[in-house]
């Protein structure tokens, strides 16, 4: 306990500097991405790959689901963060051909690690879910036969399941339901009318602490379109 004591101020000002520099990362990653997916369109205009039939995007209804990675920190004070990995399912009804409503959900697992404790039966990392349910918007970027950026804003909340077989206190979150949002962008790179390979990066804002954090996500699957409006 009296290490946990000396070590708490240092903890606290690195993880605020790893609060902007992950947000600087997730700017980064998420400005990249728009590069590759606008080098992606300009290629397929010019014709060196795409689908056969032609992608018109008059779709009412669009499914999506895919595998998804996302960086997290399971505990206000742990000077380490973990790596969650899950899968994404969403639906998006299009209200006209730019603007549709999304509701998201994601289920996440991984192992993080934590303060030592005296029990010698306690691992150091212990296994932690997070199930989170989202609704929002879509705004359907540039696009053509080829390829398609989307824009999203998600916004609900994620139940975090972080307490272990320890019964010491090693730095993890109680089990909590809190605030969390999903801004970002995908690009759909279409096999068909209806069949799309999407790849989506995110900015996550959760508020399980006493203060709001970012981190970083990534998924990749498939999207079907369907229902002509």
């Amino acid at each position: 306990m009296l290490r946990l004591m000396t070590t708490g101020a240092p903890v606290m000002r690195d993880r605020t500097a790893g609060v902007r520099t992950v947000g600087f990362k997730v700017q980064a990653v998420l400005f990249a991405a728009l590069i590759a997916a606008g080098s992606a369109i300009s290629q397929a205009q010019n014709g060196k790959f795409g689908p056969a039939a032609p992608v018109s995007y008059d779709n009412k209804y669009e499914v999506y689901g895919g595998i998804n990675y996302m960086d997290f920190q399971a505990g206000q004070n742990l000077p380490k963060r973990m790596n969650f990995a899950g899968a994404e399912a969403s639906v998006t009804y299009f209200l006209s051909p730019r603007l549709g409503v999304t509701g998201d959900y994601r289920f996440e697992g991984g192992t993080t690690p934590v303060f030592p404790s005296p029990g010698s039966a306690n691992p150091s990392r212990q296994l932690v879910f997070l199930n989170a349910g989202m609704g929002g918007v879509t705004f359907r970027g540039p696009k053509n036969h080829y390829a398609a950026i989307d824009y999203h804003a998600l916004v609900g909340v994620a139940n975090g399941m972080f307490n272990g077989p320890t019964i010491y206190d090693v730095g993890l979150y109680t089990n909590r339901t809190k605030p969390i949002g999903a801004f970002g962008g995908s690009l759909d790179y279409n096999r068909s009318k209806n069949v799309a390979f999407r790849l989506s990066p995110d900015l996550i804002i959760e508020h399980f602490g006493t203060e709001y954090r970012e981190f970083f996500s990534i998924s990749a699957g498939v999207i079907y379109r369907f229902g002509q409006r």
